[in-house]
């Protein structure tokens, strides 16, 4: 008799690789609601600013809104699906469409005001300037 070793994630990993063949789209089932989907997105950093970058293929500018609200920044909106052409049909679908929201906390070294956003070729860029003041300062307390 041959003694096996038990491997839990093998197994969960073999469970997962089957997703795709029984339910057809592994993503739409862990996103949650039908059609809502999350954009990808890179944070970089200079020294006079944060960049964010996120990924918004056919997404119109005027469908994107970019919102700051206590020290939290949020890009949202809606990646609408096109008609169908008449004598067109879809035999697979893998996009995503609807509505989308990602939301990154903001450093205190940011200058809200000076924050500005541009959408080229399906890559929203948002420019995030940093301030030279620093909101809290380091104190040292007496202990008694």
């Amino acid at each position: 008799m041959n003694l096996t070793r038990w491997e839990p994630f093998r197994e969960m990993e073999e469970m997962f690789r089957s997703f795709p063949r029984a339910f057809g789209r592994v993503p739409r089932l862990i996103s949650g609601d039908v059609g809502d989907w999350t954009p990808t997105a890179d944070i970089s950093e200079t020294d006079k600013e944060y960049l964010i970058k996120a990924e918004l293929p056919e997404v119109k500018k005027e469908d994107v809104r970019v919102t700051v609200d206590e020290n939290i920044i949020t890009i949202s909106g809606e990646r609408k699906q096109e008609k169908e052409q008449q004598g067109e049909h879809d035999i697979r679908v893998e996009r995503f469409y609807g509505t989308f929201s990602r939301s990154f906390a903001l450093p205190e070294d940011v200058d809200p005001q000076g924050i500005r956003a541009e959408c080229k070729e399906g890559v929203l860029r948002v420019h995030i300037p940093k301030t030279n003041e620093k909101k809290s300062k380091a104190i040292e307390v007496q202990v008694q």
